[in-house]
């Protein structure tokens, strides 16, 4: 694998689009060389090296005429960046130097498909290089029609065959309950798909799948769900209270319905609110982490909430080494706790 970065990825299975069919269907002219290998420009480059940019300019870079750039071959993939700098020195501007070269790689618009050359999938958030800034008003209208078109309406047909084809084999193959992990941007011919196997679809709050409301509510779930409060690769109920305190002030009124200013820190009694707010939701199940079910307790939540976070998503080597702050042994002996949990539990009905 040639790149880490996942805006490099493309789908697979897909329908990448030829030079013809951007032209003929959104009249895009693809410009292979300028719009599918780095756009590196010399305007920009202090965005990226900062102070280190006249020596970038001469480690890293070559001159291809008229304020443009190209990587040299052996800087010209994420993954010899990444080599490379595993060797050296960890420093500041060793550190400043990997990034932006991580950050240069990434400003393409298209990606040539691995297995079918010639065809094209764009940029997972191409708007937001330079390559695209420097397209014309409607070369950037244009891109965007075919943009929408790729990740929103061209593979729904597609993709909805091929979960038909791959998916019963596997369900059948087993009594297990299938649930599916279907956050974020997803296909409109999923949900069709979930329907049509009663596969359990997976609702966190922070993450409502109705893109007019800030919150999900899980008084509002639909049975065929699992709800929970956070995923292994978010921070708890605690971390997220005191990311965005905009954000947290509306759930503080609008969710839990209480008046005033949120506290600046989620109290025991605010997790507690939330978690019992999941246990009553209709949905089929609810499954949350123990950290979040520990956070309703002064005494047994870690101190630090951001050390209750298992996954770092946008560290791609990460190491899957979380451990508990508690041994089970620990959580047996804590009657009263154990009491409150079998409340909250009954009380819910479930």
């Amino acid at each position: 694998m040639e790149q880490i970065h996942g805006l490099l990825g493309v789908f697979n299975p897909a329908l990448p689009f030829t030079p013809e069919e951007l032209r003929s269907n959104y009249d895009f002219w693809l410009d292979v060389d300028l719009q599918t290998t780095p756009y590196i420009m010399d305007y920009f480059l202090r965005d990226f090296f900062g102070e280190y940019t006249d020596e970038a300019r001469e480690l890293f870079l070559d001159d291809a005429g008229y304020g443009r750039y190209r990587l040299k071959p052996q800087f010209n993939t994420q993954r010899k960046v990444a080599d490379y700098f595993a060797s050296q020195p960890k420093d500041e501007k060793n550190e400043r130097f990997c990034n932006a070269l991580m950050g240069l790689i990434d400003q393409v618009l298209f990606i040539e498909d691995p297995y079918e050359k010639g065809k094209y999938h764009p940029r997972i958030s191409a708007q937001y290089t330079y390559t695209y800034r420097a397209l014309t008003d409607y070369e950037r209208w244009c891109f965007d029609r075919l943009y929408n078109d790729f990740y929103y309406h061209r593979h729904n047909d597609f993709w909805y065959g091929k979960a038909m084809w791959k998916l019963p084999p596997i369900i059948d193959a087993t009594s297990m309950l299938t649930c599916a992990e279907d956050l974020g941007m997803i296909p409109d011919c999923v949900p069709a798909v979930m329907n049509a196997l009663e596969i359990l679809t997976l609702d966190i709050q922070r993450m409502p799948k109705n893109p007019r409301e800030e919150f999900g509510n899980p008084a509002h779930y639909p049975y065929y769900t699992v709800c929970t409060t956070s995923s292994h690769d978010m921070g708890g109920i605690r971390q997220w209270w005191e990311a965005d305190r905009e954000k947290t002030q509306h759930f503080y009124n609008n969710m839990l319905h209480e008046g005033g200013q949120a506290p600046f820190f989620a109290e025991p009694w605010i997790c507690e609110k939330i978690v019992d707010q999941h246990l009553h939701s209709p949905a089929m199940l609810c499954i949350l982490p123990l950290q979040d079910w520990l956070s309703i307790d002064s005494r047994l939540r870690r101190e630090n909430p951001y050390k209750e976070q298992i996954n770092e998503p946008a560290v791609c080597p990460h190491y899957w080494r979380y451990r508990m702050h508690l041994t089970i042994e620990d959580l047996i002996a804590e009657n009263l706790y154990n009491k409150r949990i079998t409340e909250l539990i009954a009380d819910s009905g479930r």
